[in-house]
């Protein structure tokens, strides 16, 4: 998954309206945000494989303390406990990154560090994968378009720019070709995650809850 989680990030918003859109975001992409940090240390491990599945060229090898479900649920607790805001609803979005993952991946999401790994294997199906992630994508920015109005131009065109960004970078992620390295890999997802939370963090800065 990558706009799907946005997704919830963005629907998350009717129910948390004094959270901001950054932390929503960073609380969905929360696995995704500790996993380059980790894959840099050489605590986790990824493999560029072109053909491991339809979807992504990547072999997720080990990722236990950024992706397991064991962890996800610490995480969750550790990130409620920072933010302070909408406790109940931060945490749910962690774990949901876990669930997300596991419809899409192959059998490669563990339940706990060294345990058993599932997956679905959605991304198995190109067709089926885009489907049903733009669908939730489109709701998604629907939910949050109605719950929240522009307070001024920054309001209205940052936000029309984040989507069509995210939109732009998933379909790169699906039709451009495999990453040149691991370091590449880490690199790009570090600097992307955290433009992307600082820039939603300013978007939503220009939008009131309606």
């Amino acid at each position: 998954m990558f706009v799907g989680h946005f997704a919830l990030g963005f629907a998350a918003k009717r129910v948390a309206p004094r959270t901001s859109l950054a932390v929503l975001f960073a609380a969905a992409q929360l696995a995704d945000l500790l996993w380059p940090l980790l894959l840099a240390v050489g605590l986790e491990q990824v493999r560029i494989d072109p053909g491991n599945t339809a979807f992504t060229p990547l072999d997720f090898v080990r990722y236990p303390y950024s992706h397991s479900l064991a962890l996800l649920v610490v995480w969750a607790i550790v990130f409620a406990l920072v933010v302070r805001s909408s406790a109940l609803v931060v945490s749910l979005l962690v774990v949901s990154h876990w669930v997300l993952d596991w419809i899409t991946h192959r059998p490669d999401m563990p339940l706990y560090p060294g345990g058993t790994r599932y997956g679905l294997g959605l991304w198995n199906s190109v067709p089926a994968t885009m489907a049903i992630e733009l669908a939730m994508f489109a709701a998604g920015v629907w939910i949050y378009a109605t719950s929240t109005r522009a307070k001024d131009g920054v309001g209205r065109w940052a936000f029309a720019a984040f989507v069509a960004f995210l939109l732009v970078a998933y379909a790169g992620n699906i039709f451009g070709g495999p990453p040149p390295s691991v370091t590449a890999i880490w690199i790009v997802s570090l600097v992307a995650g955290v433009m992307l939370v600082m820039w939603s963090w300013w978007l939503d800065r220009h939008r009131l809850a309606t």
